[in-house]
């Protein structure tokens, strides 16, 4: 059986069985719909253009979300609700966001407005209030080349929460999402595609079985890319973002664990308790849509030698656990990846989970950033960090970077050579003359072997002041 894709478009039911699933949102807006206002930019969800919010039921409340449609698949917009520029204007009014972009005066070309606009709506909807420093974080994924940055941030300062044509109808809303979020396989066909929704890991595990090949859609921060920049046709995808036991958060005494498609911005309030390095590192690695769509399992299973989640999840000593119908087995990070892009995932298997150990006493993490912009940019490299001190000797050490070799790396070399020492000075220089030698790291427009290569020296050097608490925590975490 088919099944047709339907949602929400601002206040109208849509379904339809006639376009591929996996075409973009922003695609499907602009040739299917004639909507207009949502813009392509970028096409890979940097420029914020092609926000859009997306809203759907989280524990029998409405959660707003800013979205990247240019990277959206038509089919993840199944049971949901897509609000668009253009339906929030209700009564011949301005809704309040946008009056407060035209009292402040924050349009001049017109080209991004849309999408800053759609981002503070979500922000509205769900912050109610916000400090200058949250409006930075998130409008950190919307450019404005016409650089008005400052009339956005002062409009979106001067925004009281109001309510709306959206909170009126809260309750009606809700109930319609429910009457089209059916149990059970969904299914949705094209000519080129085929777009697999299961609601269940058996489900999900029968598909993986039965389609070893076929794409699985977590966020799609990577994977909308081969659609929106490499134009390819993915003949099977599989969501992710149904099952329930890829969405679990559960806290201990002693770990964190987290479902392979919980997003980032789920996992932040869990990281700022318990790692506040990492917390302030995912700040960093994508804006708030990227973060409301993407996850740290499918960053860590596209396993990019540059993916941000790998290194400071090995110096954590996290493992994986990775399901299939023939049972489960639970992997180090340190084991997960083989080669350049491969991990040890068996075909047959899925990312079920990601299992982090929590920082006890005379533990010490870190874990540093390098790119060539502060915000939403692939690091140069990324280096993360582990020591346990016991008598004024290492006990315990794990040092990983990103950016140095095929596979995110742990450096065994400089770890055995500080293991059973002591932590000062004399000692770390004599490390850091390891670390040089320990590898060999390419060239590329984002920085050259060489700087790479000192680099990972000075992280380790920084490491050592910012542990030893010689100095505070550096680089820019927070603004007002």
């Amino acid at each position: 059986m088919v099944d047709s894709i339907q949602f929400l478009l601002n206040q109208e039911l849509i379904s339809i069985n006639d376009v591929n699933p996996s075409m973009t949102v922003l695609q499907y807006l602009r040739e299917r719909q004639s909507i207009m206002g949502t813009k392509e930019g970028c096409a890979e969800g940097d420029c914020g253009a092609c926000s859009v919010v997306v809203v759907e039921i989280v524990n029998n409340k409405l959660s707003y979300k800013a979205i990247n449609s240019c990277i959206l698949f038509v089919g993840s917009l199944h049971g949901k609700q897509l609000i668009t520029v253009e339906g929030l204007k209700f009564d011949n009014k301005l809704h309040p966001v946008q009056q407060a972009m035209v009292d402040f005066h924050g349009s001049q070309c017109g080209f991004c407005t849309p999408g800053f606009i759609m981002t503070l709506f979500a922000m509205y909807h769900m912050q109610k209030s916000f400090s200058v420093s949250e409006i930075h974080n998130h409008l950190a994924g919307n450019l404005c080349r016409c650089t008005g940055y400052r009339p956005i941030i002062d409009a979106a300062a001067s925004i009281k929460f109001t309510g709306d044509h959206f909170e009126n109808k809260k309750e009606e809303t809700i109930t319609l999402l429910k009457s089209i979020t059916k149990g059970g396989l969904l299914t949705f066909r094209s000519e080129s595609t085929t777009f697999f929704i299961p609601d269940s890991l058996n489900s999900l595990l029968e598909l993986r079985h039965k389609y070893p090949v076929a794409r699985l859609l977590a966020g799609g921060t990577d994977l909308g890319l081969m659609i929106s920049k490499h134009f390819q046709v993915l003949s099977e995808i599989i969501l992710l973002g149904k099952v329930s036991e890829l969405k679990q958060i559960e806290e201990t005494q002693s770990h964190l664990c987290f479902g392979a498609a919980v997003s980032y911005s789920d996992l932040l309030p869990y990281f700022q308790k318990n790692f506040p390095s990492l917390y302030n590192m995912v700040l960093r690695l994508g804006s708030v849509q990227i973060r409301n769509s993407g996850s740290m399992g499918g960053n860590l299973m596209n396993a990019s030698p540059i993916g941000d989640s790998a290194p400071p999840l090995m110096v954590l000593d996290a493992t994986v656990t990775l399901v299939s119908q023939k049972g489960q087995r639970e992997v180090s990070l340190s084991e997960l990846f083989v080669d350049y892009r491969k991990t040890s995932l068996h075909e047959d298997e899925v990312l079920l989970n990601i299992k982090i150990p929590k920082i006890v006493d005379q533990e010490k993490f870190e874990v540093f950033k390098i790119s060539k912009r502060f915000d939403q940019d692939i690091s140069t490299c990324c280096g993360a960090f582990f020591i346990k001190i016991e008598n004024d000797l290492v006990k315990s050490i794990r040092i990983a970077f990103g950016g140095m070799a095929a596979t995110p790396i742990r450096a065994k070399n400089t770890e055995n050579f500080l293991l059973g020492k002591l932590w000062n000075e004399e000692i770390v220089e004599q490390a850091e003359k390891i670390l040089q030698d320990e590898f060999t790291p390419l060239s590329d427009f984002r920085g050259s072997s060489w700087y790479r290569t000192k680099i990972s020296s000075n992280l380790l050097k920084k490491f050592y002041l910012v542990s030893s608490k010689q100095i505070d925590q550096t680089g820019v975490v927070h603004y007002e």
